[in-house]
């Protein structure tokens, strides 16, 4: 039996990046002999073990052969004869496919020299084999784009080879979500988005994005003209702004009702939040996206321009906002829906760095109407309905009030 370090933790070992999580190929072992030494299986059908005291995933050496569409579709053979080289064969990338035991690397495909010319390429042509590889490497492209990392042209031409066979179509919402959000997580995540998009994948995964290139929208307030490449600046702003993936999430989705806009009205988007609110909802429930992010997205879709707005609206009006926005109960979805709404203005061409006040100013809202308590209104004598109404007028005062010193400062 031999172990050795295999993918990510030995690539970014030799990137310089922190190691996050370390995964371990076992050659020459069964999976009853696993099972002795104390490692827990995943699985029933998959041949891989938790170590019982670190945690790590150990996996058998194995080689696969396609029986059906997708990964669900895979046989696995651990026999004992399968080597370190036919285990890294089946690997995705090459930047990938590199193995480390007591200090010395094993790289069969040409890993390390892809590494250092900042290169993603394909090991071999078993790669068509999963379509979710088609997404994978779209998300390293954007995780490593500020290392300036470039997909191999060949392997550009099997990922659209992978699109142009339908297989994306078999992809099971799960593992499309799981890949959406690791791209979200990148530093640049409108790569992975612009990769998939160059080779006709954009439509197949997320075709509400995807519709967004080539809707114009007005000079004025977006010199950028395009929407998808607002979008796409958006979910960067996000990404520069806020780790938060409700925040990036929300970003990314919410114009999509920009798309249903009859060429007739373009460029002007008339009521483009109601339609967004449709889209995402629809998007959501197709990726069974969590129902977290899905609210939050809906709601930066519904009130983002109310934001953007926030200065210019009557009391009542904020009030209704931040009751939409549910600050009276938790705060951390007022933070991402400011955020996103902050990405949204610095997502248009020459206002990269503008600032945005109107975040600070609902922030000021919600904070001063969460200090209006209903103990005193009690102690007035006031029950049921008659407690909440109060409550709302004092809150409506105290907005009236900052808005009103907000305006002679």
């Amino acid at each position: 039996m031999e172990i050795y370090l295999v993918g990510g933790a030995v690539r970014d070992e030799l990137l310089g990046l922190s190691v996050q999580e370390r995964d371990w190929l076992v050659v020459g072992a069964s999976p009853e002999q696993m099972l002795e030494l104390g490692y827990k299986p995943v699985g029933k059908d998959f041949p891989v073990f938790i170590h019982a005291k670190t945690g790590d995933e150990y996996a058998l050496a194995r080689t696969e052969r396609k029986s059906g569409h997708g990964y669900t579709g895979f046989e696995f053979n651990t026999d004992l004869s399968v080597t370190l080289e036919q285990d890294l064969s089946r690997r995705d990338l090459t930047i990938n496919a590199i193995a480390k035991k007591d200090e010395q690397l094993f790289d069969p495909y040409g890993g390390v020299k892809d590494l250092e010319n900042r290169i993603l390429r394909h090991v071999s042509h078993a790669f068509v084999e999963d379509p979710l590889r088609v997404l994978r490497v779209a998300r390293f492209a954007a995780r490593f784009s500020t290392l300036g990392f470039k997909i191999a042209s060949e392997t550009r031409a099997l990922m659209a080879a992978v699109v142009d066979s339908g297989e994306l179509e078999h992809l099971t919402p799960e593992r499309i979500w799981m890949e959406i959000q690791k791209a979200l997580t990148a530093q640049t995540p409108s790569v992975f988005f612009i990769e998939l998009r160059q080779i006709n994948a954009l439509n197949v995964i997320v075709p509400e994005i995807d519709a967004l290139f080539g809707v114009p929208q007005t000079a004025i307030h977006h010199p950028e003209i395009d929407t998808g490449l607002h979008t796409m600046m958006v979910v960067d702003a996000a990404s520069k702004l806020t780790e938060d993936i409700e925040a990036r999430f929300a970003a990314l989705l919410h114009d999509l009702g920009k798309a249903d806009t009859p060429e007739s009205e373009w460029p002007r988007h008339i009521k483009h939040e109601q339609a967004s609110v449709i889209r995402v909802r629809q998007l959501c429930q197709r990726l069974r996206i969590p129902n977290r992010l899905k609210d939050t997205a809906m709601l930066v879709a519904r009130y983002h321009t109310h934001c953007h707005k926030a200065f210019e609206l009557r009391p009542d009006t904020l009030l209704n906002l931040l009751e939409k926005l549910d600050v009276f109960r938790q705060k951390s979805r007022l933070e991402s829906f400011l955020l996103a709404c902050e990405a949204d203005a610095r997502g248009r061409t020459g206002f990269e760095n503008c600032d945005y006040p109107q975040a600070d100013f609902l922030r000021r809202l919600a904070e001063a109407c969460k200090q209006v308590s209903s103990v005193p209104l009690q102690q007035q004598g006031l029950e049921g309905k008659a407690i909440g109404a109060a409550l709302k007028r004092e809150r409506l005062q105290t907005i009236s009030r900052i808005k009103h010193e907000l305006l002679a400062s």
